[in-house]
């Protein structure tokens, strides 16, 4: 079976956008079945392994970073 992959479903993360965990700004959603929930790059990297097991979507826009 051929995998499609498409383009995000949400918008762009913003400088509006806060950490769930400390208010930082937002580079990573990930949407779980009950909601979502909004990453720094910090924390999405020390939560990555945990998130990735439950996540139905991650949105990572790190890139923008560098």
């Amino acid at each position: 079976m051929e995998e499609t992959l498409s383009a995000p479903t949400k918008a762009t993360l913003t400088a509006a956008d806060r950490c769930d965990r400390c208010g930082a700004q937002a580079y990573v959603r990930v949407v779980l079945g009950a909601g979502e929930l909004l990453f720094c790059a910090h924390h999405a990297r020390a939560h990555a392994d945990k998130f990735a097991q439950v996540a139905t979507e991650i949105h990572d826009e790190t890139e923008r970073l560098f």
